[in-house]
């Protein structure tokens, strides 16, 4: 992975510090997943009292897997021949898809459609046919927009930058790490004000882990590059993964 860094500013909060009480957390949720864990290492009976903060923590790495939404428009006076020219400019995108040695997993279909012309004056129909490309070499996206472009593609829309599977589950955790880092120093600073001293932790809840993805459209950019321009370049931003924790910890006075 080329970048990866933890993000210093953090949203924390101390939900209650109350002696005697017990804590408290319930779950949240573009990408989300959550779940909790308990600690009853302390469980109350050699405690003090307990105080519950919570804290968010947020990791950021370069995408390694992209989605481009690509696809063929077409009018005409039936439906029958939009749905004609619709499959040959489908089946010209497969095989460029099939060139360009993307797997047929990763080709999926998008949106098929077929209608009256939707223009007040305009006679017959139109139609729509799109495919969402995943990609596992971000760096391949220009490349596959502008074959698809010269193979007759027409539509050419949004382009999702996010994360593989083993990517998405390295950062979670690295998400969840510098939230509970967080909560620590927090509930830390609390028990300094408050005169007392944690002794443990009593419970652990995570929530709202969210993978945000990077968009953006690629309309503008693939049609500067027809014509014989040069290849179209698509730049991104870092992808981000947030965890939310609920910590609460016992201490004694």
């Amino acid at each position: 992975m080329d970048r990866r860094r933890f993000l210093a500013a953090s949203s924390i909060g101390l939900a209650a510090a109350v002696a005697g009480c017990t804590g408290s957390a319930t779950d949240g949720d573009d990408d989300p997943e959550s779940g909790s864990t308990t600690d009853s290492a302390a469980n109350g009976d050699d405690v003090d009292g307990e105080i519950t903060v919570s804290a968010d923590g947020e990791v950021e790495a370069e995408p390694d897997q992209a989605t481009v939404d690509v696809g063929v428009t077409a009018t005409g006076e039936s439906a029958d021949a939009v749905t004609d020219e619709l499959a040959s400019g489908a089946e010209r995108l497969r095989e460029t898809f099939d060139d360009l040695d993307i797997p047929d997993e990763n080709v999926e279909e998008g949106r098929y459609r077929v209608h009256s012309a939707r223009e007040r004056e305009a006679d017959g129909f139109e139609g729509s046919h799109s495919f969402d490309v995943t990609l596992t070499d971000v760096d391949r996206v220009g490349e596959v927009i502008d074959a698809a472009i010269e193979a007759g593609a027409d539509d050419v829309g949004r382009v999702r930058f996010t994360l593989q599977e083993e990517t998405r589950s390295t950062l979670r955790e690295d998400a969840l790490d510098a939230a509970l880092e967080n909560a620590d120093a927090e509930a830390a600073h609390v028990a300094d004000n408050r005169g007392v001293e944690i002794t443990g932790t009593t419970a652990v809840t995570t929530g709202d882990v969210q993978v945000h993805s990077f968009r953006t459209e690629a309309g503008d950019d693939a049609a500067e590059s027809a014509g014989g321009a040069p290849p179209t370049e698509i730049d991104t931003d870092p992808v981000s993964v947030t965890a939310s924790v609920t910590v609460t910890y016992g201490f004694e006075e």
